[in-house]
């Protein structure tokens, strides 16, 4: 504001070019200092991380408290009352496979007929993101990458780049520039990082199948991430 009152006076008054740039310049600066406090997200990246954290300790205890350690099963949406979420077997060595129709929208579900076919739903980072898609992606290698890019690299801004293959009952995923790395913790043994997550709950989604994570690894800012795709 006082830039704006400045340059004309400097200008039409004072006879002075170098003062009436002084005054464009606080113009400018103004300018920009408004367009960059309008870029601010409305949470703030530590508000989010914090919420993160908090969702992630409360289900590591769950997990721990019950012993549970077998891979979580990553489901489409409608496998789960119209939102993707992740089952972990009760059992270890329970054949989860077997999942079949739709599982209803409770803590603890049965996913078979057998006594042992039980498990617990909770919600994943990637089921959360999965409604910041604009479209649902099609069950293609492109399609996947596509949508993973958007998640990783355009709303999270977590990744650079990501790359997507079909082979056989796997979806081999690279990730180049992950922000978020692995850690041996209980949640990621169970359930994968967050962004193994996301890429687990977009596929599913995308493939219409459940989905496990069979391997994830980062190495000099490269990650890998193999997912199985159930029948």
């Amino acid at each position: 504001m006082a830039g704006a009152i400045f340059a004309p006076i400097a200008y039409f008054i004072l006879g002075s070019v170098p003062l009436t740039a002084v005054g464009m310049s606080s113009v400018i600066i103004g300018f920009t200092c408004i367009a960059l406090a309008n870029t601010r997200p409305y949470i703030s990246p530590e508000a989010c991380q914090l919420i993160l954290r908090t969702g992630m300790e409360n289900t590591a205890s769950l997990l721990e408290e019950l012993g549970l350690t077998g891979k979580a099963v990553y489901l489409p949406s409608t496998m789960r009352d119209g939102h993707p979420q992740a089952l972990i077997p009760l059992v270890e060595n329970g054949d989860i496979q077997q999942v079949k129709g739709r599982i209803p929208g409770r803590l603890i579900v049965r996913y078979g007929v057998n006594p042992d076919d039980m498990a617990i739903a909770v919600t994943t980072p990637g089921s959360i993101n999965i409604d910041m898609l604009e479209t649902k992606p099609g069950p293609t290698a492109a399609e996947i990458e596509a949508a993973a890019t958007y998640i990783l690299t355009g709303v999270l801004d977590i990744a650079h780049s990501v790359t997507v293959n079909l082979v056989d009952a796997n979806v081999e995923v690279e990730i180049s520039g992950a922000r978020l790395q692995y850690e041996d913790i209980w949640y990621y043994r169970c359930l994968g990082s967050p962004i193994a997550s996301i890429v687990a709950a977009i596929s599913s989604e995308a493939l219409q199948k459940p989905v496990r994570i069979r391997e994830e690894s980062y190495r000099q800012g490269k990650g890998r991430i193999v997912l199985e795709v159930l029948p």
